[in-house]
């Protein structure tokens, strides 16, 4: 018995294993359909109130150009923000080479032999490299939305079509749990999102109206990398924090300011990530804090900045299929960063 149960664990690994190898391998197709699937469970309420006044078709053509303003609105403002700070980076790139030499200048005089080769390592080249970095990952998730944008269309199409076939199937009770898992499912995201996007308005706004005090250049740029990269847990709020401190110290050339720049940024990060949201989410969406990173870097490794972004909810849906059904409630259960005695 025992024989057979390690068995079925190592069974159960390696098709873990290779599902993952799978879906990093058909990243272009897998990654646009769970985004699809994800921005449906979001928009579909949208289109069913509006199918209640227009036909069908013209409630299709509303819903889908909602989504799409969203969607270029918030792919747009992180390229021209991105795109901002970069100009910036190139423009003051001789007074952030001299300043880079100065510190390396200072580590010699105090006897450390290894920072001359670091000095040939850092030139303009070098930041003109990472600028073409970031713009090649803007025009890949230029390209991932514009299939993603495919699947919602022709998913929208097909949602009344898919829940009614699962509604007829009365006899086969798994299909009747499928469909009240994914209901909830739907629901959770929808109070997810609407929680981090009013979260991630509130630390745009106040990333913003900090480093306008502190005289911090590209204000307004940090204030909407912060609104957008909120939407990523822990990566995204790490990044919006360490990059003004960088240019902070380009800027104000004090240790002093930049520890201030990171401090504050890191206090206003984790006051709404780890006090406010959790208090507006509730238990419902608890999830312990260990899988949302693992989601987080899981999504990364396998479709990059999307995949990112789509890591937690995937996890939270996931977690709300499981709960559906009783060999895999436990899962939900542990997986829930919530007490025994809170259910």
């Amino acid at each position: 018995m025992t024989q057979d149960h390690g068995t079925r664990i190592m069974i159960g690994l390696i098709a873990a294993v290779l599902v993952g190898a799978a879906l990093q391998t058909g990243q272009a197709i897998f990654g646009p359909v769970v985004f699809a699937l994800f921005v449906i469970a979001l928009v579909w309420p949208v289109q069913h109130a509006v199918q209640e006044r227009l036909p069908q078709g013209l409630a299709l053509v509303v819903t889908v150009l909602v989504t799409l303003v969203v969607v270029a609105v918030l792919a747009l403002s992180i390229a021209w923000a991105f795109g901002r700070v970069a100009e910036w980076v190139v423009a003051n790139a001789a007074r952030l080479q001299r300043l880079y030499m100065s510190k390396i200048e200072w580590f010699e005089l105090r006897g450390f032999d290894a920072a001359s080769a670091l000095a040939e390592q850092f030139d303009v080249r070098w930041l003109v490299r990472i600028a073409q970095g970031v713009l090649a990952q803007i025009q890949v998730i230029i390209s991932f939305a514009v299939v993603t944008s495919v699947f919602v269309i022709l998913g929208l199409l097909e949602v009344e079509q898919a829940a009614a076939q699962l509604a007829r199937m009365k006899e086969k009770p798994a299909a009747q749990r499928v469909l009240a898992g994914l209901a909830r499912a739907a629901a959770k995201l929808r109070a997810y999102m609407l929680v981090r996007s009013f979260a991630s308005v509130l630390t745009g706004v106040l990333v913003y109206a900090f480093a306008r005090w502190m005289g911090l250049d590209l204000a307004v740029e940090w204030g909407v990398i912060a609104f957008v990269l909120n939407y990523i847990p822990f990566i995204g709020p790490l990044i919006a924090t360490v990059f003004p401190a960088a240019v902070g110290l380009l800027q104000f050339e004090s240790w002093q300011a930049v520890v201030t720049i990171f401090a504050v940024l890191q206090v206003i990060q984790f006051l709404i990530g780890s006090y406010l949201e959790p208090r507006l989410t509730g238990k419902q969406l608890a999830v312990s804090p260990f899988m949302v990173l693992a989601a987080v870097f899981l999504g990364a490794f396998l479709w990059g900045i999307p995949g990112a972004f789509i890591g937690v909810p995937v996890l939270i849906a996931a977690l709300t299929l499981c709960e559906e059904f009783e060999g895999s409630r436990w899962v939900a259960k542990l997986l829930s960063g919530r007490a025994p005695d809170e259910g």
